[in-house]
């Protein structure tokens, strides 16, 4: 008798069969390993070795340069907001190099398009194919936004822990409408986008404003996510379908 073929495990927190195949191989943890430790030595010898120049100095540079340095800031975090790269590093650094206000102003344009090209992006690409580059967020922001859009957005935003990206591909693919997309997002990047400029802001200049303001979008981050959270319980999930 022949044996029955092996089936896969199941893990429940991923929602797919646990593929080994898929599991990255030895020389690929090697050479991840090995890339952090080549970058962390670059980094010492910079300190060591180059002159880099001063918060000072690089905000005098860039005061000097007119528009161009803030049109240039503005298109790569639109940029950035297109990848999964965490875009709270380019919020800090619009804060160290344009201030608290012009440093928001500008990472809030920047984010917005860069999420909104997202969102468009998915849409060309498809549910499938999203589906896919989301990895394990996928199955998370689907049931979320699916049926509740804006407010599914707005709360997915304000979540702690959760990235930009899969929000703009996942809002794009599952079919929530431009409109609740944009209105959730201009609303609610708002506060994260003003605490970790001003994060940035603080770091340049360290005084009691900057720390201010620090604290306030912090509490407005908090009051609103429970808010949202609690709006989007009490929202009535549609039944499902009925097979005929």
């Amino acid at each position: 008798m022949n044996a029955e073929p092996a089936v896969p495990e199941f893990d429940p927190s991923s929602g797919l069969p646990d593929d080994p195949a898929k599991a990255p191989s030895l020389w690929e943890n090697y050479l991840r390993n090995g890339l952090l430790i080549a970058v962390f030595l670059l980094m010492v010898w910079l300190a060591f070795n180059v002159h880099l120049p001063s918060i000072e100095e690089i905000r005098s540079r860039v005061d000097g340069t007119s528009w161009s340095a803030r049109f240039g800031f503005i298109i790569l975090y639109a940029l950035v907001a297109i990848t999964p790269i965490p875009i709270s590093v380019m919020a800090i650094c619009g804060g160290l190099l344009f201030g608290v206000f012009q440093g928001t102003a500008f990472s809030l344009i920047g984010v917005l398009l860069g999420s909104w090209a997202a969102y468009w992006l998915a849409r060309a690409l498809g549910r499938a194919t999203v589906r896919k580059l989301m990895g394990k967020h996928a199955v998370r922001i689907e049931q979320r936004l699916e049926s509740r859009g804006l407010l599914a957005v707005f709360m997915l935003r304000l979540m702690p822990g959760i990235p930009y990206w899969p929000v703009n591909y996942g809002s794009g693919a599952f079919g929530v409408s431009q409109r609740d997309y944009l209105v959730a997002s201009a609303l609610s990047v708002i506060p994260g986008q003003l605490s970790l400029v001003a994060i940035g802001s603080f770091i340049a200049v360290p005084n009691v404003f900057n720390g201010v303001v620090i604290g306030i979008s912090w509490i407005m981050v908090g009051v609103l996510t429970i808010w949202a959270y609690l709006r989007w319980r009490r929202q009535p999930v549609p039944a499902a379908p009925v097979a005929s």
